[in-house]
């Protein structure tokens, strides 16, 4: 019975101890940082919440401003920029590799027949993005601070580049949809993987 009382002191001493460190080391770390003059900050709709997935694609983005308003539109535009970027880049892989793997007879024609969709493609379906976060917060100097996130369905994507690349008549006799879909799931989640 005293061996079994004496673990027990014995484990919460250590446990104290390992409780009272771990404190005293985050107290150092916050001095530290406060010495640099650094402040910690706490970024609003990001995360792995807010990242792209296999089937939609995300971006998040700030903006700030003395004019709440514009604050607003200042996020939206720049995350509406993070999420053209990301699309773009995606399906210019998507095509690269469709374009690859087909039968196609001019290829270098082919692929800039994607290039030019892709822009035309993210510039309609961009006004449609979904906003999934938006916070404010006020600076000490005045100013609004907007965070903002937000989505787009890969689907959506996919399905916009059916339609174009279906209506296409050089591409329309070897298209095929099933072959331009699986070569996009693949890139979606290696897009997933990375984020």
């Amino acid at each position: 019975m005293k061996k079994n009382n004496f673990s027990r002191v014995l484990a919460a001493t250590i446990l104290l101890i390992l409780v009272a460190s771990c404190n005293s080391k985050k107290r150092a770390i916050e001095k530290n940082v406060k010495q640099r003059g650094e402040v910690l900050i706490e970024n609003y709709c990001s995360g792995k919440d807010y990242s792209s997935t296999n089937k939609i694609f995300r971006a998040n983005a700030i903006g700030e401003s003395s004019d709440q308003m514009v604050a607003k539109k200042k996020a939206r535009s720049n995350a509406q920029a993070e999420l053209a970027k990301t699309i773009s880049s995606t399906m210019k892989i998507v095509g690269d590799n469709f374009v690859k793997s087909s039968e196609f007879n001019n290829k270098e024609e082919l692929t800039e027949t994607f290039n030019e969709m892709t822009r035309t493609i993210v510039d309609q379906e961009l006004t449609g993005a979904i906003k999934i976060c938006e916070k404010f917060t006020k600076t000490p100097e005045g100013n609004y601070k907007c965070y903002l996130a937000l989505e787009l369905s890969g689907e959506k994507i996919v399905t916009k580049y059916n339609e174009r690349l279906s209506k296409n008549e050089q591409i329309k006799a070897d298209y095929n949809y099933e072959k331009f879909k699986e070569t996009f799931e693949k890139e979606m989640e290696k897009l997933s993987n990375r984020q």
